[in-house]
């Protein structure tokens, strides 16, 4: 379907244009912005009057709970989900049930979702077997199987002789490792960060030097192989420092943060909210303002909505006994929008952190921009209305999410994926 995008505010950080004109989809591409190209007929026009047309977003760490947590969440539902909030390409993380470790959980996940024509998914791969830490998995055939990384979702490798393999095999092919920098033993049995709060609330705590003693070993371990390594879900000002450090011996390292921990710290757990419980757990005010100045200024390269759905059982339970993780597919668009307002940044470099900077790191040279050519995933919002989040107005099963109750900024009301209206709202 040929498809006009009429008088919308078209902000594309690829290309740095933040400009009011119309966008011409012909072929499940962009064909043309501003001027109609020749002979084009629109068969149908979306009013995005007063709106603003940016690119679909990117989101590195979306689970969608298949295979093996179905009864969290299905595929159908978070798919939903993503087009509900604008996101149209999702990364996934291994931590499935069979992990993410053979060619053909990959090919039947892609299959699947293909099926669903929706949102365009991304798998990771699992950097061992089963996610155990003691042999490597089949990287070079995961590739094949359309695997665009490999990771340890939250399960942190014990042994470092493994460790260094993995980054050895990985960089001899040029694969991208993608690491939560988690310390086993520092982690272990911690659910809230280690400080007043969890003092205050008999909480078992988990210390910064559990991110900051696995970050300086990957570190290292990425400076002797050579791999290319992404640091995920970032969550301390010690964490960035060790960053800055590498890039200034000349490392190539990127890293993301959550939407929640640029928004909330410790303090939030109020009365042991179980949808504060996170991995790695919401830290000090000094680290979350850390971490906003560094999406800021882009030491921090993306930001993502580490979206895990978790059902009531799951949540319904005390703090340090219920399941850690947050819904965040729908709440990317607006926590994005909220963070850049507060931190003085133009739409334009907000928008960056979730469109074309995040496609850098997962590899997309298709999506994340407007450019002629490229792939018809779009995002129609309106930055000026507020959405009440709620359980009956989340798509996503999951409706586990610290911001429940809250007004944010930003409502969708067109998401396209490769020229099809996929949702309206």
């Amino acid at each position: 379907m040929n498809i006009l995008i009429s008088n919308g505010r078209v902000v594309d950080p690829a290309r740095r244009t933040d400009a009011v004109q119309n966008v011409y989809v012909a072929g499940g591409k962009i064909v043309a912005l501003g001027t109609a190209p020749d002979g084009f007929v629109a068969e149908r026009t979306l009013d995005a009057g007063g709106l603003v047309v940016a690119p679909g977003f990117i989101d590195l760490a979306a689970r969608l709970r298949e295979p093996g947590f179905e009864y969290r969440a299905t595929l159908e539902s978070e798919m939903e989900a993503a087009m509900a909030g604008g996101v149209t390409s999702l990364a996934i993380p291994p931590d499935t049930d069979p992990a993410l470790d053979e060619p053909g959980l990959v090919e039947m996940l892609t299959y699947r979702a293909k099926k669903l024509n929706r949102a365009h998914i991304y798998p990771v791969g699992a950097l061992t077997l089963g996610l155990k830490g003691e042999r490597l998995s089949e990287m070079a055939e995961l590739v094949e199987a359309g695997c665009v990384a490999f990771s340890q979702a939250n399960v942190p490798i014990v042994d470092n002789g493994v460790l260094m393999r993995a980054m050895q095999y990985a960089a001899t092919f040029g694969f991208r490792v993608w690491l939560q920098p988690l310390a086993p033993f520092l982690a272990r049995g911690g659910n809230a960060h280690d400080g007043e709060v969890a003092t205050r609330l008999g909480l078992a705590g988990m210390p910064v030097a559990a991110e900051t003693v696995a970050l300086y070993t990957y570190l290292e371990l990425a400076k002797i192989t050579g791999a290319r390594l992404h640091i995920t879900r970032l969550s301390s000002a010690a964490g960035l420092e060790l960053i800055e450090r590498a890039r200034a011996e000349g490392m190539d390292v990127t890293c993301d943060v959550s939407i929640n921990h640029v928004h909330l710290c410790d303090m939030d757990i109020g009365y042991f909210d179980s949808n504060c419980h996170l991995i790695p757990p919401l830290r000090s005010q000094r680290d979350r303002e850390a971490l906003c100045r560094g999406l800021a200024d882009g030491r921090i390269d993306a930001l993502c909505s580490d979206h895990t759905p978790v059902d009531d059982d799951g949540k319904q339970t005390p703090f340090a006994e219920s399941e850690p993780g947050a819904t965040g597919l729908e709440l990317l668009l607006p926590l994005t929008l909220k963070w850049a307002e507060r931190a003085g940044l133009p739409l334009l470099d907000g928008l960056a952190r979730i469109t074309s900077d995040a496609a850098k790191i997962i590899g997309i040279t298709k999506a994340g921009h407007l450019s002629p050519g490229a792939r018809a995933d779009v995002c129609v919002f309106d930055p000026a209305a507020h959405v009440t989040i709620a359980h009956d107005t989340l798509k996503s099963q999951g409706k586990n999410t610290p911001f429940l109750g809250m007004e944010l900024p930003g409502k969708v009301r067109y998401t396209l994926v490769e020229g099809q209206v996929m949702y309206e709202g």
